[in-house]
């Protein structure tokens, strides 16, 4: 049955053909309250939205058949993140689809600004000739003070310094080198406000940014500055702000977004050296296309293929990987599962080793199955998404080393897990068959293909155990499908692995625990 998406808000025309034409059904279904949205979800492989579809905890509820939701546009502001990630569900965006646009209509409401085009075209079309009312500032020669140098950010700056302004940085990932190459100077924040003529803000909204443009930065800042805004509402104090404009310790003001939207009301409204526009960084017809076509594509990509790609909650996979990639998430899963099933106390850390041509896969998300795997027999509610976020809450340390290879084996993955009690290690690889196997658990070889219902036996290497343990399971009217057997040495420490028909009931688990020599036995379902 092919994968079906609801289309929530306006996208290109172009983007439903493409869902189409990749063998994705997409209904639209244009504003839908919260309640409608919560009824009608529940049928959706995924979700397609930009910035009006509220998806909050109470939607996700509903969204059994949710796997991924796509917003065409950068922010993902209105979307439960915890929500879906602790539900699997894979979150992507477009962040460089409205790059250009955005970076554009910054530098349009710089100039604005400089020369009060807005108040001077009002002025002129209502009849007046006030030529000499509105006296403008170049921007040559002048200093542009970026906050927050990403994207975006980089984009102004490259425009900013072709008009011949002196262009400062304030980002605290920007590195040296790389301000070097855009040709900015990377700066503290303070050294910023004190030296920019104009400021541009280009950071997410995130609980160290929300108001980092407040009434103490703006006292600080170089009297006359000009403050732009076309990244996200809440980066700057409005109420602060205003009470500067009124002071003339800021000249100007152009802001594209605002802290609460639609901004029907807000304190910069109605003063005379404030530009504002409803939130139209990225409303060009290029930009409209370019982040519907390409969500399209990547939620296509995902709910056929399995790559993922610009997701915010969970690494990269592309579409060429994900086939490789697939028989080693698998292998992973099951060897944390194993991990998970066999760990009796506290979990401390866990350990992941790749070596040889796994080592040069996508890793992290191996290691986010491996992870999913250990946690579930434990917590049940956890998935590949949310596993490395649960791990860390609980104050699970999680360690990832590559290496060349160095056994038997093209790939091999190793996963240890250390708890309060001891360290156990097991390994796994594939073979050309594509099928995941177990080859060595707790420093012991053996080849093992993962079944969905086993049970792992640890015992003292004796005569007659083999027969004890069959007639056991042979009494109770279990077929045993695969036995796999490895021992350290004649008459030490053996374990079995062994594939049988269906669950074993727990009196019969007590009959092989009483066996002599026996140490451990534990079912295990797959």
């Amino acid at each position: 049955m092919a994968p079906k998406v609801l289309i929530s808000d306006k996208l290109s025309a172009a983007a439903v053909q493409i869902f189409q034409e990749r063998g994705v059904e997409a209904d639209i279904k244009l504003g839908l309250d919260k309640e409608e949205l919560a009824r009608t979800i529940e049928n959706y492989d995924g979700l397609a939205i930009r910035s009006a579809t509220k998806v909050t905890e109470k939607v996700l509820d509903r969204a059994k058949k949710l796997r991924v939701i796509g917003r065409a546009g950068i922010g993902v502001d209105n979307v439960d993140l915890a929500a879906a990630t602790a539900r699997g569900i894979i979150v992507m965006n477009t962040p460089f689809g409205n790059s250009i646009t955005t970076a554009e209509h910054t530098i349009t409401l710089m100039l604005a600004l400089a020369r009060q085009i807005p108040a001077a075209d009002a002025s002129t079309q209502a009849g007046k000739w006030e030529k000499n009312r509105f006296l403008g500032v170049e921007i040559t020669g002048k200093t542009l003070g970026i906050i927050g140098c990403g994207n975006i950010g980089s984009i102004v700056a490259d425009r900013a310094l072709a008009l011949k302004m002196k262009v400062i940085a304030y980002d605290p990932y920007l590195s040296p080198e790389h301000a070097v190459d855009i040709g900015v100077e990377k700066v503290e924040l303070e050294e910023l406000l004190r030296r920019a003529d104009f400021i541009s803000l280009h950071t997410p909204l995130t609980e160290k940014t929300r108001n980092i443009i407040d009434a103490r930065a703006l006292a600080a800042a170089k009297r006359g500055v000009r403050i732009v805004n076309c990244a996200r509402g809440g980066l700057a104090d409005e109420v602060a702000l205003r009470a500067a404009l009124d002071s003339e310790q800021v000249a100007g003001a152009a802001f594209d977004v605002f802290s609460v939207e639609p901004a029907v009301d807000n304190p910069l409204f109605g003063h005379p050296n404030v530009v504002c526009t409803p939130h139209l960084g990225a409303s060009t017809m290029e930009a409209q296309e370019n982040v519907a076509l390409q969500i399209a594509e990547q939620m296509s990509d995902y709910l056929l293929r399995g790559a993922i790609s610009n997701a915010v909650n969970f690494p990269s996979i592309t579409a060429e990987e994900a086939p490789r990639l697939k028989p080693f998430i698998k292998l992973a899963e099951q060897l944390g599962s194993f991990a998970g099933q066999v760990t009796e106390s506290s979990l401390k850390s866990v350990k992941l080793l790749y070596e040889g041509h796994v080592a040069a896969m996508n890793t992290r998300a191996l290691t986010s199955a491996a992870i999913a795997g250990l946690l579930k027999p434990l917590l049940q509610d956890v998935n590949m998404v949310s596993a490395p976020i649960v791990a860390r809450e609980r104050g699970i340390s999680v360690e990832e080393t590559k290496r060349d290879a160095e056994s038997d084996y093209e790939s091999l993955v190793t996963l240890t897990v250390v708890t309060e009690r001891q360290e156990r290690s097991i390994q796994g690889t594939v073979f050309a068959d594509g099928r995941p196997r177990v080859v060595s658990i707790k420093g012991i070889k053996m080849d093992a293909e993962f079944g969905p219902s086993m049970l792992y036996v640890t015992n003292v290497d004796k005569p007659g155990f083999i027969g004890h343990f069959a007639g056991i399971l042979g009494d109770a009217g279990i077929n045993i499908a695969t036995f796999h057997l490895g021992r350290q040495s004649a008459g030490g420490d053996a374990i079995s692995l062994v594939e049988v028909d269906g669950s074993v009931p727990p009196e019969v688990i007590d009959r092989v625990r009483k066996l002599p020599h026996v140490q451990h036995v534990r079912a295990l379902t797959f």
